[in-house]
């Protein structure tokens, strides 16, 4: 299964902080592919799959944020009925666990 990095953003639960964290990365001309935010007491994260890891790690860090990088696997499924719960089953044979998953947003065509 291919690979790819996640960043994660541990930011303070406050309004406006996704957005900043977000146009911080457009400023650099990196595109957020999917993420994942959620608040645990009064720290967020903003879990992230981006097109340029390396730089979306030194953008966000150079406005103060702790970042951290994992290393995941990346599935494209297809967007059918069923197809998740599939995968899941493939992944529980071979004893794999998912601590997380993230649906990215799929291509809208006009």
């Amino acid at each position: 299964m291919p690979k790819a990095k996640q960043i994660t953003v541990w930011v303070a639960d406050r309004p406006g902080v996704l957005g900043d964290v977000a146009a911080t990365l457009g400023e650099k001309k990196i595109n957020i592919e999917a993420f994942l935010a959620h608040v645990t007491g009064d720290e967020g994260a903003i879990r992230l799959i981006v097109d340029k890891p390396a730089a979306a790690k030194k953008a966000l860090t150079g406005r103060g944020w702790r970042v951290t990088e994992e290393e995941i696997v990346r599935v494209a499924l297809v967007d059918k009925p069923g197809t998740l719960g599939r995968t899941a089953e493939k992944w529980a044979a071979r004893e794999s666990t998912s601590a997380m998953a993230t649906r990215a947003a799929r291509k809208v065509g006009r």
